[in-house]
């Protein structure tokens, strides 16, 4: 039986402090505790060595270039290994979704299901590359993974302009909320908070966004072999740089 005899206790101190206060090796040590860290550091560096190779800083004909397309090439194939299983978080995300209306059925089918479909045949990608599968294989295999991995990303890029509507949306009756409490004097610092981190989330998944054009824009790439228009090398470098370094600052922040 509890008492009714109320009883003055000390907060709870927490013992972890707060993430933007941690140690930065701490922070560093958790971060490449996940594949997704160490992933993105591994495709940094893999597009810094293409934006090198394609600016011709480096001469053709000198041996430090072919040494930099051997690293550039093994640091890829070094990337494919860690999205074995990874198809399995597009499963759990698709079942996870909300499925309310039929046009996010269609947009959760095109997110989740095109990028799960992706990181599948990626595995199989890897063991073409490997050795343990006939290579004989490879050009059909990546045919169907830039294709996957293309539709994957129109689904990202539409349930993100969505969201940011939502966001906005959101944002804007909150500001509209805070000037009416101003003008009758009311305290606003929670509505403020509130506010700073929406913006912040807006902010972030704008970034999320730019991250999926530029993906799909190499993906696009991928698909015409790297011909025609927008699939220059030092273009396509650039925009995977893009990618890597949104994408490890959203990592960096989440861990």
């Amino acid at each position: 039986m509890e008492s009714n005899t109320q009883t003055q206790t000390k907060p709870k101190q927490s013992s972890k402090p707060p993430k933007n206060n941690r140690d930065f090796l701490i922070h560093l040590e958790a971060y490449l505790a996940k594949r997704d860290g160490v992933d993105k550091l591994l495709k940094i560096s893999r597009y810094a060595t293409k934006i090198i190779l394609s600016s011709d800083l480096v001469p053709a004909t000198h041996p430090f270039h072919r040494r930099l397309k051997t690293f550039e090439s093994n640091v890829g194939l070094s990337r494919k290994a860690f999205r074995l299983g990874k198809f399995i978080q597009d499963i759990n995300s698709l079942r996870s979704a909300k499925l309310d209306t039929t046009q996010n059925v269609i947009i959760a089918l095109l997110a989740y299901g095109g990028e799960g479909v992706y990181y599948f045949v990626e595995q199989f990608v890897w063991l073409t590359k490997s050795g343990l599968i006939s290579p004989t294989h490879a050009r059909v295999l990546q045919r169907v993974s830039a294709w996957a991995e293309l539709i994957g990303y129109v689904g990202s890029v539409s349930m993100k302009v969505k969201e940011l509507k939502g966001i906005s949306f959101d944002e804007r009756c909150l500001v509209s909320s805070i000037e009416i409490a101003v003008t009758r004097g009311d305290d606003v610092e929670c509505e403020m908070e509130r506010l700073g981190k929406l913006r912040e989330k807006k902010l972030m998944k704008r970034l999320s966004l730019v991250q999926d054009v530029a993906d799909g824009l190499m993906a696009v790439a991928d698909i015409r072999d790297g011909k025609g228009r927008l699939s220059g090398p030092l273009l396509m470098a650039s925009a995977g740089m893009v990618s890597a370094v949104i994408s490890t600052h959203k990592n960096w922040l989440s861990c």
